[in-house]
Parts: structure tokens; C-alpha cells; sequence
């Protein structure tokens, strides 16, 4: 095992870090090429490149987890992959092969592994891959070449407090729309996020909560992460629409509640009329992992779930049930787990 760097490993943020190395590769005449590790971290590109004036770019996170015996465990990054793959799909970007996608991610995490945060720590490596088209261009059409990267940084919880619940505000904002880019994601998704963000932050809740686009009676996505409820009948459920991002931790809370806890679960409309249905909430992706919602301010209401000061007992079955597999200290559904 590689030395680690001398950082304060239990009090890590969120926090871009410059790492040693990063993977890069180029996509030209139909093929890409160039690609592997650099200690370049700054990308140089036409002033006409699409990424600047048409949101040409699609992105991913994921984490690497530092095991008890050292070893570094990658979790489902086939999923990203293919997530990734149908974000460029829809802005008509090329695809990065699993293989290849998987491989930068392994070549990433042994290039900087000194920075991978040691066991017991909370901490892990966020890996974020992502595409962009570049080149010279200017009229409203697709690149020619693309830059697809990888780059690393130790991390800790990005909410500050860890499984603590905190509250959060419905959203005056749309997300996305039903028939947009919500299912994908892509950059321009997330620049529309920054002002609802922000005016929830000012307001001294954690975020805020979307609802659909179409009349705002259910809820959709928490911030940047997917929503969950447990119903009063022991049931996970979650919300079904063509704008949400489909996350890979919401599935693998989906198979978890289902096959480790012996829930029922669905993915359904959550109205905000039968939230009183709900005992728990919570907030969950790569990022947070899971944010318990103490509670969701509505108009001048205030709705608690489960508790503002307490993690409900199912979400923390979920959270020990994940981070134990992440972590390699619980049996992973097959697949799950590829290993640096």
C-alpha cells in the first residue's frame, strides 16, 4: 500500500484538490485517441468550442473506497458508464466504452492513490469523469472533437454533519422539464439548480426540493440528489418521472431495502397531499450517499417526517447496510464491487 499524504483525513470537505494525475482522451475523426494520464490539470480549447456557447458536455461521480485491508474498491462503475453513455446519447456526443470509462477510472485511482482517504476516516476519492465538445465552431450543431476526463479528489460528507437530518425548502423553480434533459447528466441541469440553491441556502435550509414541472403536487429531485420516502406501512418508495436523474444509489437503496431488509418498494408519484404517509425521507446519490429530511417547508408549513434532530431507523439501515458494501465490510450483490 502507497504512503498516504499528510492531510487531515477525518475533517475533509467537498472541495475541488489538484491531484497528481488525471485522465485524458481525445475524440477525433471518429475515433478517440491520446488518452491516458497527464499531470496537466488545466485543458486548453477553442474559443468556439460548443462547451462554451451550447452546453455541449455530460459528466458523472462516483467514488473509490478504501477497504480495511488496504484494497480500493470501485463501486458499480458500469453503471456510470452507461449512465454517461446516455447522456451522450442525448446531446449527441459520443460515447466513452465501458471498458475504457472503467479503465481510466482504475489507472486514476492507482496514479493518486496516496490521496485515497484510509479506512475508519468517512473519507473517500470523488472521481469525476466527464465530456465536452470542443473545436472551432459556431453555428447551433453538435462538435467535432471532444475531450473526454477523469480527475480525483479526497473527500468527505457533502453535507456538513454527516447522518444528520436538516431541512429543506420546495422549490419556486422548475428543475427540468418532463421531456428535457432531466434523465441526463449534463451541466446545463445543474447551472439552472444554482440560483434555487442559493436563495434556499439564504433562507437556512440545506437545499431546495423540486417538484414536477407539469403542477407542482409532487415531489421530484432534493438539490442535486434523488428523493426517498418510508411509508407508514414499511414500504420504500421513490418518485417516478421522465425528468429525474437516475440514480445509482437510489437503485441500489431500491435492491437493498428489497433483498437485505424485506421491503416492499416502488417507484411512484410522492404528491405533497399524502406526505403524511411518510414516516422517513431522505435525500440520496454518489455525493450524500444519504441527507435524512428532518424537514420540507411548503408555503408557510413546515412538514417533519421522521424527526429534525434524529436519523429515522430504516434510513440508517439503508446508509449502514450501503457504506458496509462501499467500504468492502458487507457481502456485495454480485457485480457490484470492482477492485483498483
Amino acid at each position: 500500500m502507497t504512503d498516504l499524504v499528510d492531510l487531515d483525513w477525518e475533517n475533509l470537505g467537498f472541495d475541488y484538490m489538484e491531484l497528481p494525475y488525471r485522465y485524458r482522451a481525445h475524440y477525433k475523426d471518429g475515433q478517440w485517441h491520446k488518452a491516458g494520464l497527464t499531470e496537466d490539470a488545466t485543458i486548453a480549447i477553442n474559443e468556439g468550442s460548443p462547451v462554451f456557447h451550447y452546453g455541449q458536455a455530460a459528466f458523472e461521480g462516483l467514488k473509490a473506497y478504501r477497504c480495511k485491508d488496504g484494497s480500493i474498491n470501485l463501486f458499480r462503475p458500469d453503471q456510470n458508464a452507461a449512465r454517461l453513455q446516455r447522456s451522450c446519447q442525448r446531446l449527441l456526443m459520443p460515447e466513452v466504452p465501458t471498458e475504457m470509462f472503467i479503465g481510466a477510472l482504475k489507472q486514476v485511482v492507482k496514479a493518486n492513490e496516496a490521496y485515497v482517504p484510509p479506512y475508519g476516516s468517512g473519507g473517500t476519492l470523488y472521481l469525476r469523469p466527464n465530456i465536452i465538445g470542443v473545436g472551432p465552431n459556431i453555428g447551433v450543431h453538435p462538435a467535432s472533437e471532444y475531450i473526454f476526463t477523469v480527475f480525483a479528489m479526497p473527500v468527505g460528507n457533502y453535507f456538513k454533519g454527516g447522518l444528520q437530518p436538516t431541512n429543506f425548502l420546495a422549490a419556486n423553480y422548475d428543475r427540468a422539464a418532463h421531456k428535457g434533459t432531466g434523465q441526463s447528466k449534463v451541466g446545463g441541469n445543474y447551472a439552472a439548480s444554482l440560483l434555487p440553491g442559493a436563495e434556499a441556502k439564504k433562507q437556512g435550509f440545506s437545499d431546495c426540493i423540486y417538484l414536477d414541472p407539469l403542477e407542482h403536487k409532487k415531489i421530484e429531485e432534493v438539490g442535486s440528489a434523488n428523493f426517498f420516502g418510508i411509508t407508514n406501512d414499511n414500504k420504500f418508495v421513490t418518485p417516478s418521472s421522465p425528468s429525474i436523474l437516475p440514480s445509482i444509489t437510489k437503485y441500489s437503496l431500491l435492491y437493498l431495502a428489497k433483498e437485505r431488509l424485506g421491503m416492499e418498494t416502488e417507484e411512484t408519484d410522492i404528491y405533497l397531499d399524502d406526505l403524511d404517509h411518510l414516516v422517513e425521507a431522505g435525500a440520496c446519490g454518489t455525493a450524500a450517499v444519504i441527507s435524512p429530511i428532518g424537514g420540507f417547508q411548503i408555503g408557510d408549513k413546515l412538514h417533519v417526517f421522521y424527526s429534525e434532530t434524529k436519523v429515522g431507523p430504516v434510513t440508517k439501515k439503508l446508509y449502514d447496510e450501503l457504506t458496509g458494501i462501499q467500504f468492502g465490510d458487507k457481502k456485495a450483490p454480485e457485480g457490484w464491487i470492482v477492485k483498483v
